[in-house]
């Protein structure tokens, strides 16, 4: 039987990002303290400073706007669609 892969939340990738930024402990003691392997330190760290400028960006709340959006229409269109159904069967019988 093979091993599961664990599953990070992503509050604890942040904590253990902030923690390796800090420069504070090697990849290695973090990896050991929080028990996750030292290229998932580096991982995360990395994400997180390649990230960091999206937060800084004008469009970022834009972009949130714009999923809000699209989260409504698909709403709206799942409504439709069940009335539609609904329609179908009332005229079938």
């Amino acid at each position: 039987m093979g091993k599961r892969r664990k599953t990070h939340s992503a509050e604890f990738k942040a904590k253990v990002a902030l923690a390796a930024i800090q420069n504070e402990e090697t990849s290695a003691q973090l990896a050991s303290r929080f028990g996750v392997h030292p290229t998932m330190v580096s991982n995360w760290k990395r994400l997180l400073l390649d990230g960091a400028a999206e937060l800084f960006d004008k469009s970022h709340k834009s972009r949130k706007q714009a999923e809000a959006q699209t989260d409504e229409l698909y709403r709206q269109i799942g409504q439709l669609k069940v009335e539609n159904d609904y329609l179908e069967r009332k005229l079938s019988n």
